[in-house]
């Protein structure tokens, strides 16, 4: 199919296109934090107890991953225009479902028409400048684009606070409606409507199996915290997802065109990179819910106070960014792996030690210095992923190391609402801060088990230039 805008438009054609394109990343980057913050609310509102509203955070995260692999290929088939409007229209949509939800479930299911929405977003609007863009103008675009992935994440709690105090929890959601209006009337006159050079078959026998694997594996951790789940249910749903994932590899080792080549994981780096992603995610994935709740719930704060407290873990994440570059330079990514998830790990099980009396400027300390570790973790981690994929190995190796993070936020979450459930029974008499305590143990203890993964990468591999975080 002829592509009916030109392959690379002047710079001053440019600038409209990057607008929407970070407006659409910003909705997604901010609707991925600013709920958090307002859990408890929900909770209350609801009729549910606040330590089992993971839900709400993981059914978003696991739309998002299970989404993923289908969004090139639809932008692909039906162009980035009518893709990326149909993300803008789905996430709005789901966002206007989330404020008139009566219900957990009704909530859970409008994240999930969120997430498709969410899902498509960020790739195809970063699919749509890498078309649109000359190779001189690269760089320059995908930096600023790159511009609301810090943005969001610092803005996102204490406007989620914000909105809980002076007006109620469904602000949080009614907030994306003008945004979604206006990137409708963008969409429509600045978006490029790129498709593929070649009309390629979907995998759509490997992507169900991936799909369903992901989908039952993270009802199943997700089914332990039902203290009302039949354990029968539980170990079906983690045997069948094992079994979907195990068919999906055999298939996509003799497939013409599998969702994600088998060739991938014959690179080292590439191998070690995603597990490691994957096995350290799962803790970072559990603190945005847990430290919100231990703040509001377990210390009694404020939505607005706790969402304030949220930022110097964000400000210390970016500049941390900058220091990754020479520590790694200087002492390889090996070491700098090794030592920093032992750092990470400590720092989510320190949370054991907050408490009231705590003067504020060593609350302050303690979220900077986890925020400042935890990036960094992201940062090399993903580097190290990506350090040796070739320009035909690029596209299917990012598109899996995305959905992978979020695959493993969306495990975070689940497990961290699992031990509080778990910790929660077990501590019958206590308060609600034993269980969350004992829970950022467990989740550090987790996160330390990612070393074994990274102890396997050569303590040679060469350093170049540092990948920045890659959007969620």
């Amino acid at each position: 199919m002829t592509n009916p805008t030109p392959l690379h438009p002047p710079r001053t054609a440019i600038a409209p296109l990057l607008w929407l394109v970070s407006l659409g990343i910003f909705m997604q980057m901010l609707d991925s934090t600013i709920v958090n913050t307002a859990l408890p609310a929900m909770a209350q509102s609801l009729g549910e107890s606040p330590l089992q509203m993971q839900s709400v955070v993981f059914s978003y995260a696991l739309a998002v991953a299970t989404f993923i692999p289908a969004s090139g290929w639809i932008a692909d088939r039906y162009g980035t225009r009518r893709t990326f409007l149909g993300a803008i229209v789905l996430f709005t949509l789901g966002s206007l479902a989330c404020a008139l939800s009566q219900q957990l479930h009704q909530l859970v299911a409008s994240r999930v028409l969120q997430g498709i929405g969410g899902a498509m977003l960020l790739p195809v609007g970063r699919l749509a400048v890498m078309r649109s863009v000359s190779r001189e103008q690269f760089l320059h675009a995908m930096s600023f684009i790159a511009i609301p992935a810090l943005i969001g994440p610092l803005l996102g709690p204490t406007l989620g606070g914000w909105l809980v105090e002076v007006a109620s929890w469904h602000w949080v959601f009614l907030i994306n409606l003008p945004i979604g209006v206006l990137g409708l009337i963008a969409t429509l006159k600045v978006m490029p409507d790129h498709y593929g050079t070649q009309r390629q078959r979907f995998d759509i026998a490997g992507y169900l199996m991936l799909a369903f694997g992901m989908v039952a594996l993270s009802l199943a951790l997700d089914g332990i915290s039902g203290m009302g789940t039949p354990q029968a249910l539980v170990m079906l749903l983690a045997v069948a997802g094992i079994a979907a994932l195990a068919g999906y590899w055999l298939h996509a080792i003799n497939a013409v065109a599998p969702l994600f080549p088998p060739s991938l994981f014959k690179l080292a780096s590439f191998r070690i990179g995603i597990l490691g992603n994957l096995f350290s995610r799962i803790g970072s994935g559990a603190m945005p819910l847990l430290i919100p709740l231990l703040l509001q719930v377990g210390l009694g704060m404020s939505p607005m106070r706790a969402g304030m407290l949220m930022i110097p873990v964000a400000l210390a994440g970016m500049v941390s960014k900058q220091a990754a570059v020479r520590l790694v330079q200087r002492f390889g990514y090996r070491r700098i792996l090794m030592i920093n998830t032992v750092l990470v790990g400590m720092a989510m099980a320190s949370f054991v030690f907050f408490s009231a009396t705590q003067p504020l400027w060593l609350r302050v300390l303690q979220l900077a210095a986890f925020g400042a570790v935890n990036s960094m973790q992201f940062t090399v981690m993903n580097t190290v992923t990506l350090h040796d994929l070739g320009s035909e190995q690029a596209s299917s190796g990012n598109s899996l190391l995305s959905m992978v993070m979020m695959l493993a936020t969306g495990f975070g979450a689940a497990a961290a609402g699992s031990l509080l459930a778990t910790f929660d029974m077990h501590l019958a008499g206590h308060s609600a801060t034993a269980a969350l305590h004992a829970t950022f143990v467990c989740v550090g203890a987790i996160t330390l088990t990612s070393t074994l993964v990274f102890w396997q990468l050569p303590a040679s591999l060469p350093v170049p230039e540092i990948v920045d975080e890659v959007p969620e």
